[in-house]
């Protein structure tokens, strides 16, 4: 592993896995409405990119989002294990191993629903 490059190590984000609040000081229209869910677990690159997705998204938005982590739920760990990293909007599931920036603020500020 000496010899690897730089560009396939990852450090885990010292926050990895820990919820952070909307950036946003005042309410959106859509923080009252939806609360983002991120099922992930320690060292996995994908759970690392989504979170990535997941706070801009909800930051832009000023959407809550919380994380939680199978390694310390087992009925999370029961049924996501395959699936992990799983996003969840208001408790349903919305995707899962990729977050896609569009379709997640779609989901978030679509009127319809």
């Amino acid at each position: 592993m000496a010899g690897m490059s730089p560009l396939f190590r990852r450090k885990p984000s010292p926050t990895a896995g820990a919820p952070r609040p909307a950036q946003s000081s005042e309410p959106s229209e859509y923080s009252e409405n939806h609360l983002v869910t991120l099922i992930r677990k320690p060292g996995c690159h994908l759970c690392d990119d989504a979170q990535l997705v997941v706070e801009k998204v909800c930051a832009d938005l000023g959407v809550p989002w919380e994380g939680k982590d199978i390694t310390q739920d087992s009925a999370l760990h029961d049924e996501y294990w395959e699936q992990i990293p799983v996003v969840l909007v208001d408790g349903r599931q919305h995707t899962f191993w990729r977050v896609n920036e569009e379709r997640l603020r779609k989901a978030l500020t679509d009127e319809s629903k």
